[in-house]
């Protein structure tokens, strides 16, 4: 497998490192796999069904019968590596979006992002939040 850019991390706590790597472990796919379909079930288009290209696949399938395909598919193993690549990238992107638009609590107004339900000021940029309902400014008679 290979490495994942530090970018889609950067910004994410331990357990939420944890829990991207997990989640992009299965849902990454492999070069060699996808080179290998290619050259052996190119015919039939399954390289297209491995990187999540249906319509392509679907279009391999119904011109299985005619050789055309099969001459696309060995082609295509040329481009598979880096077809791959590219779909771990969108599945590593969409990853990071999911558990970092998945915090719990409130985001600051102005950074947006997470502040302590309590804080009155942010932390990142110093911008006023909303008050919590423990919080009176004005002293009580």
């Amino acid at each position: 497998m290979q490495s994942i850019s530090p970018i889609y991390t950067a910004n994410m706590t331990d357990h939420q490192r944890s829990w991207f790597y997990a989640e992009y472990q299965h849902a990454s796919r492999e070069e060699v796999v996808g080179v290998l379909l290619a050259i052996f079930l190119g015919c039939f288009g399954i390289h297209h069904f491995y990187v999540r290209r249906n319509g392509l696949g679907i279009l391999y399938l119904l011109l299985c019968w005619t050789g055309i395909s099969a001459i696309l598919g060995f082609i295509d193993a040329f481009f598979m590596p880096g077809r791959v690549r590219r779909y771990n990238a969108q599945q590593a992107a969409y990853i990071a979006s999911q558990i970092l638009g998945s915090h719990p609590g409130p985001c600051c107004p102005a950074c947006s992002k997470p502040v302590d339900p309590n804080a009155i000021f942010c932390i990142h940029c110093g911008a006023t939040t909303t008050p919590s309902t423990n919080f009176n400014p004005q002293p009580t008679a």
